[in-house]
């Protein structure tokens, strides 16, 4: 596990618990002496290594895969060390800030012949999955809009209101609602358009407080989407057919139970997908990758459509001019064959200098 910040102590190491059948917590990497401590006295690691041992880690042997959940800035430089050292990766998203970055670390994993997976928790979440179902079997007929709402107040401490580390909602957030149309639509936007706004608020001197965007996708879809860091939580989306719709609210979290509703000729029909460990599949189907030879999904090749697709926004923001988005053939997308479910980490565990983003 490298890196020991909010989202590995509160979901990442618990969800070893429900890994064992095929995955091993076997070091932990952190600049924390207090962290490497604690954390490997409450899960029983016995190796630990600073920031500056990366290098000895990957040669001595102990692990056969790393979990990179890092500050986003640093997924490249991490990403590469351990590729070319042999070692697979897992990575959290973003994979990284552009497309030439995304493209060193799908290379360095080809030329290591190592696996490369970007950890989209949702892509092993049923009720996500059974939302790619719904909407490609066309029971809400063909699919023409997609909408979302993504936000939350993030505390002013927080290192996602630091630009240099690569915060800011849309690389945060947003990213879950451009890849949540990409794998319901089943296709690459061809255009986009953004707005960054903010209020004033001292929290966002370096980072917006907010974006909207739109994306023109084929055969005349559009997509749109807000996130925040300066509004209440919300986590929805809905898909607008020709003869129904479908909305998941919430659609994104990772600890709480997620809602669908399905509404067709003004009847509605309501599912609630029970609160679950999403780390765990992660974690399982990644290890079945390496110990069977398969390439995952979602892959690096997936870790760059997002990037492309935020990159252009960013661009379309800053010059209120709408963004043309080259094409990237994603080979495979998510299916409800994914679909790994495992019971929900039993209590939150105490965190070790690590505080979440907004108010609990």
């Amino acid at each position: 596990m490298v890196g020991l910040g909010y989202i590995a102590q509160a979901a990442v190491l618990p969800a070893f618990a429900h890994a064992r059948e095929n995955s091993e917590l076997a070091a932990l990497i952190s600049g924390s002496p207090t962290k490497l401590k604690q954390l490997s006295q409450r899960y029983h690691v016995k190796h630990t290594y600073s920031y500056q041992q990366f290098a000895d880690c990957l040669k001595s042997g102990e692990i056969d895969a790393v979990y990179v959940a890092l500050p986003n800035n640093m997924h490249p430089a991490y990403t590469e060390a351990a590729a070319r050292a042999g070692v697979h990766v897992l990575c959290e998203k973003p994979m990284a800030f552009d497309e030439d970055e995304c493209r060193s670390m799908i290379a360095a994993a080809e030329e290591g012949k190592v696996k490369l997976m970007i950890a989209y928790r949702l892509h092993f979440e049923r009720g996500n999955l059974q939302a790619i179902e719904i909407v490609n079997s066309s029971r809400i007929g063909k699919p023409r809009i997609f909408t979302s709402v993504f936000s939350q107040q993030v505390k002013p401490e927080n290192s996602r209101l630091k630009k240099d580390v690569g915060g800011g909602p849309l690389w945060d957030m947003g990213i879950y609602c451009v890849n949540a149309a990409r794998y319901l639509f089943r296709a690459e936007p061809e255009e986009v358009f953004a707005w960054n706004v903010s209020s004033g608020d001292k929290r966002f001197r370096e980072v917006p407080e907010m974006t909207s965007a739109l994306m023109k996708f084929p055969d005349n879809r559009i997509a749109s989407f807000t996130t925040s860091f300066g509004a209440a939580s919300r986590s929805e989306f809905e898909v607008i057919g020709t003869e129904g719709v479908l909305k998941m609210d919430p659609a994104f979290e990772m600890a709480e139970a997620l809602k669908a509703e399905i509404t067709i000729d003004g009847r509605t029909t309501k599912k609630i997908f029970k609160k679950r460990d999403q780390f765990a599949p992660e974690i399982l189907y990644f290890s079945d990758c390496i110990l069977h030879n398969k390439q995952p999904e979602p892959s690096g090749v997936e870790g760059l459509a997002d990037v492309r697709i935020i990159q252009a926004m960013l661009k379309s923001a800053a010059t209120n001019q709408p963004i043309t988005v080259p094409e990237v053939h994603v080979k495979r997308r998510p299916e409800m064959t994914q679909e790994i479910s495992k019971e929900p980490v039993s209590a939150q565990p105490e965190l070790v200098k690590a505080a979440a983003p907004g108010a609990e």
